[in-house]
């Protein structure tokens, strides 16, 4: 990776991933311009001695005027609630595709070297595990088809314009700075949040859906080199581990036992489109960017819970409304009961 200092934009700079990320490029001499619109971040989260913009991606106008002069973007901005796009698809599709498309025209037009999109393991649908890269996407809810087109589109701007650019696939993100307090997303968090406040764990179904869960410096570690690393133009990669596969109910379990609290999970319906099996293979992460997990899921578990005990737990904010409101809707979202 090259040592020369770039001028780099992140989006979702107030966010879990956008704030570690911009962290550690400012630590490796970088600098920073960031934005983020605060719905799902927290304040302390932007790093410091960064150039941080409050604004929304779908502000081209205010975007384009704040790459000037920019070499590499990195967009990790997202309203990243899979599940609920099946209730609010246009707040979700709006904040996910629209404004990508407005990140991906200005870099095209301000004509930066490279762009790096995070797009999501929800890309692969319910395909047999473990999903490569390899795999035709076949989304199955709002949130995933509308990361699809954001790629269809970064693909189209780039290639017509000569400009560069990376496809990452984070999946199932763990770690401090994480919201804690959505009651929408992130099981961890969710578990953590009710668990310290002596409250049993919601799962949805009988738990036995598998997922695979990142903790954030190892999925930080393979973001970095995609900035300037010559062989990655074009490439979709997927980052995370693929050790260790487990159940919601082993989830579930972990955090009862980190944090003290001992209780049933209380047992929901299933959520409409919800994948029963995700799995992203990590063989090509090996091969190109010589990832390893080096933080197991308890271990992750263990320091999202430490982050959560420092800052104190939080009742839930629905700061997302409900777009559509039936007998498919979980009365826990109905009724704001998480």
């Amino acid at each position: 990776m090259s040592s020369k200092s770039k001028n780099i934009f992140v989006t979702g700079v107030a966010g879990f991933l956008g704030s570690h990320l911009s962290e550690k490029l400012v630590n490796l001499g970088h600098k920073v311009i960031g934005i983020d619109n605060m719905l799902g971040g927290y304040e302390d989260n932007v790093p410091k001695n960064i150039e941080f913009h409050k604004g929304d991606c779908c502000d081209y106008e205010k975007i384009k005027s704040l790459m000037k002069g920019v070499d590499v973007v990195y967009h990790c901005a997202a309203t990243a609630h899979e599940g609920l796009s099946v209730f609010s698809p246009f707040e979700i599709t709006k904040n996910n595709y629209l404004a990508s498309v407005s990140i991906f025209s200005a870099a095209v037009n301000e004509k930066v070297k490279r762009i790096i999109f995070c797009s999501s393991m929800a890309r692969y649908g319910g395909q047999k595990t473990p999903f490569t890269e390899e795999m035709k996407p076949s989304p199955v809810d709002p949130y995933a088809i509308s990361k699809v087109a954001a790629e269809e589109v970064l693909k189209n701007l780039c290639e017509l314009n000569n400009i560069e650019y990376v496809i990452a696939v984070p999946h199932n993100i763990i770690g401090p700075r994480q919201k804690y307090d959505d009651p929408f997303r992130n099981v961890v968090s969710i578990m953590l949040n009710r668990m310290m406040q002596k409250k049993a764990p919601i799962i949805y179904g009988d738990g036995e859906q598998r997922r695979c869960f990142s903790y954030i410096d190892d999925c930080i570690s393979c973001l970095i080199p995609m900035m300037d690393q010559k062989n990655l133009h074009r490439e979709i990669i997927n980052i995370g581990p693929d050790e260790e596969f487990v159940t919601v109910n082993k989830v579930a379990e972990i955090c009862s036992n980190v944090s003290g609290f001992n209780s049933e999970p209380i047992y929901k319906k299933d959520r409409p489109q919800e994948v029963k099996h995700a799995l992203c293979s990590a063989d090509k992460a090996r091969r190109l960017l010589n990832y390893k997990t080096k933080t197991s899921l308890r271990d992750g578990i263990v320091k999202t819970y430490d982050y959560i005990k420092k800052r104190g737990t939080r009742d839930f904010d629905y700061n997302i409304n409900l777009e559509i409101i039936n007998d498919l809707t979980p009365e826990t979202w109905k009724k704001k009961e998480i």
